[in-house]
């Protein structure tokens, strides 16, 4: 709780901070002085506009405008003191959960502008921000992974905020950001870095299946194109769910996610699919308990009912009830 307060004070400091990027000078023009403002737009780009001619409120506006950047920059900073100090705590108590690397790509996708825009984190990882909601830890045999899924809503224009830093506002580019190593493979809805890390970018199969265009986030020549994969329309369409969890050097990270209640519906399902590799399917099927439990015990505030998770189709919503009454030894 302490990690995710003071987080989220940071993350309005930096906001702020950021909110002040550019800079007011005087320039000269035509025998006159100009306070010029430059920024950024939403898409990155920078802009300049004039606020006016040299003069008293001019000049007050440029001072008040230094001061208050001057004021955002050094409570950032503290801010982040405190936060190196508590992650020392975290480290202490071991409650690091999200494996480092993921934790950068995915604090990477905030800093974009996608999480929780356009792309939600599915699969393993999203269970940390189940585990960080309802302060416990499953067990590590159902959360250990060396890849990432980025499920990317189709029905909305991406864009990376920060595309004026990342060639062609492309995903793979930000990839290799983190790690320079990160390569399209063969399959080009994957990116792998030399050590067999993974990022799939999945998005739901449309109907019928034909009909979908590609669906891509930047334009560069090698940007991973999303693959379209059946079910994950309860996923795309079901509520957003945000938590605040810890990386395995204690320091916090924004995860948002789908609902953990349609996660576990959605990976009983998977856990019956009979095309699925039989191991993937007995660890959709223990991921789907846990989460279950998870939401029954402890998430009290998302009750298993039928009008916010419509999505669902209604024998699947009715096969996984049982799920969040159950006990599961999973849980510790």
């Amino acid at each position: 709780m302490n990690t995710a307060q003071r987080y989220q004070a940071w993350r309005e400091a930096r906001a702020q901070r950021l909110s002040f990027r550019g800079s007011l000078v005087w320039h000269q023009s035509g025998g006159s002085e100009y306070l010029l403002r430059s920024y950024y737009d939403g898409s990155g780009a920078r802009r300049q506009k004039t606020e006016g001619p040299r003069s008293p409120e001019t000049e007050r506006l440029k001072t008040q405008w230094e001061a208050q950047r001057d004021a955002a920059t050094e409570r950032e900073k503290a801010l982040h003191i405190v936060l190196d100090r508590q992650a020392a705590i975290n480290r202490a108590l071991v409650l690091g959960r999200v494996p480092l690397l993921g934790a950068r790509i995915i604090r990477a996708l905030d800093a974009a502008g996608l999480l929780g825009h356009g792309v939600r984190i599915v699969g393993t990882n999203a269970v940390y921000a189940y585990e960080a909601a309802a302060g416990v830890m499953v067990d590590a045999s159902i959360t250990t992974t060396e890849d990432m899924d980025l499920l990317v809503d189709a029905r909305r224009a991406l864009r990376l905020a920060a595309s004026a830093d990342i060639p062609g506002g492309a995903l793979i580019s930000l990839l290799r950001k983190i790690d320079r190593s990160f390569e399209r493979t063969r399959q080009d809805f994957r990116a792998a870095n030399k050590d067999g890390y993974l990022v799939d970018l999945i998005t739901p199969q449309t109907e019928p299946p034909w009909s979908a265009g590609e669906v891509r986030i930047g334009v560069a020549e090698d940007e991973l194109t999303a693959i379209p994969v059946t079910g994950l329309t309860w996923l795309e369409s079901a509520p957003a769910f945000e938590a605040v969890a810890i990386d395995e050097r204690g320091a916090p990270l924004r995860i948002v996610a789908a609902d953990p209640r349609v996660f576990a519906a959605h990976k009983l399902w998977l856990s019956a699919q009979p095309g699925r590799d039989p191991l993937k399917r007995r660890r959709d099927a223990a991921q789907a308990a846990a989460v279950g439990m998870m939401v029954g015990r402890y998430l009290t505030h998302l009750p298993y009912t039928a009008e916010p998770l419509r999505m669902l189709p209604r024998p699947l919503f009715e096969a996984a009830q049982p799920l969040f009454a159950a006990d599961d030894p999973a849980l510790s």
